[in-house]
């Protein structure tokens, strides 16, 4: 991955400004990846006497309560206190982190757009980029935004400045976003960052069981019934599709996370080549689509649902009924098949 001398400079910079304000925000129902990157982002910037506010629309999922430096992260859903909306205005600085339209912040979106003076700068790895930026670090190519946020650190201040405290962050987003290592875009500069996080001392297996062993026993029963009871085959068994309704979830105890990685277990049956799961919200579906090898659902989520993200797992909303839904989905597979595309 070439990250742009002329960016970094630009960024370099743009950050000798002493003492700014400065937002970091990432997107709605954010994961491992957007509050890691957040985290370790914020942390570099606190060094350099800036004040910072990482600001994420949403909870994130329980099973990342354990993350150093989380506790300052301010969920705009529940800031009663008003310090979202105080920090936007004030800001010298806005930052986005692993999204690239603001419509990834839901209701926050509006908020920062009020801000018309801030300069506006973009570390996402999400295919094609829907705002403009003052600066814009957009990187596909990379596993992870963790990833693309320690290479940014790396070329402005070397990899030694990395502390312990942001390599634990940073790993928890790179582990999270390849599926512990197992997806695409797995290359030796990835592996060889890995070795400096590893370098400072963080507990690599206890990051790993914080994260995927410390789930509630209603999660576990949630999965087993998603995948005994929802999951449906389309095609001769290439394509899956599971649907949960708020009922179903709070039948379960549902807290914010535990539908996580629900969408890839299709992929693990041999001829599957494209996973989707239909989660209710209040007022929309969430679609999260998942897919192996040449199938691109970044393309099938735009086209059909309004959304978007990589090529093997993206995501989109659905405005109408669950039967609604799932019937816009079965035609659209219908229709990518005879087109070849699946």
């Amino acid at each position: 991955m070439n990250i742009s001398q002329t960016n970094i400079d630009l960024l370099r910079e743009l950050l000798s400004k002493p003492s700014q304000k400065i937002v970091v925000l990432s997107h709605t129902n954010p994961d491992g990846d957007a509050v890691g990157s957040s985290i370790a982002w914020g942390e570099a910037l606190r060094r350099l006497g800036h004040t910072v506010t990482c600001v994420v629309p949403n909870k994130y999922p329980y099973y990342l309560d354990w993350m150093t430096g989380i506790s300052d992260v301010v969920i705009f859903k529940t800031d009663s206190e008003g310090r979202t909306a105080a920090a936007v205005a004030e800001a010298d600085v806005i930052f986005c982190l692993d999204f690239h339209s603001l419509s990834r912040l839901d209701a926050l979106g509006d908020m920062i757009a009020s801000n018309t003076t801030a300069k506006r700068v973009l570390i996402d790895h999400h295919l094609d980029p829907s705002e403009q930026f003052d600066i814009m670090f957009s990187h596909p190519e990379s596993s992870s935004t963790c990833y693309l946020v320690y290479k940014i650190i790396e070329a402005l201040w070397g990899a030694q400045s990395v502390s312990a405290s942001q390599a634990e962050v940073l790993y928890v987003g790179m582990m999270t976003d390849t599926g512990n290592f197992s997806f695409s875009n797995l290359t030796p500069e990835l592996y060889q960052s890995l070795a400096v996080l590893s370098s400072t001392g963080i507990n690599i297996p206890q990051i790993y069981n914080n994260v995927y062993n410390s789930f509630t026993e209603g999660r576990a029963r949630l999965f087993g019934y998603t995948i005994n009871r929802k999951m449906k085959l389309l095609r001769k068994g290439t394509v899956a599709y599971m649907s949960l309704t708020e009922e179903e979830m709070r039948r379960f105890w549902f807290q914010q996370g535990d539908s996580e990685g629900f969408v890839n277990y299709p992929l693990t049956i041999k001829k599957m080549r494209m996973s989707a799961i239909f989660i209710e919200h209040k007022d929309f579906i969430r679609i999260s689509l998942r897919s192996r090898g040449a199938v691109d659902v970044n393309t099938f989520a735009a086209r059909y649902f309004n959304g978007g993200g990589h090529h093997n797992a993206a995501g989109g909303k659905s405005f109408v009924s669950m039967a609604e839904t799932i019937a816009r989905f079965e035609a659209a597979v219908e229709e990518y098949a005879k087109e070849g595309l699946l």
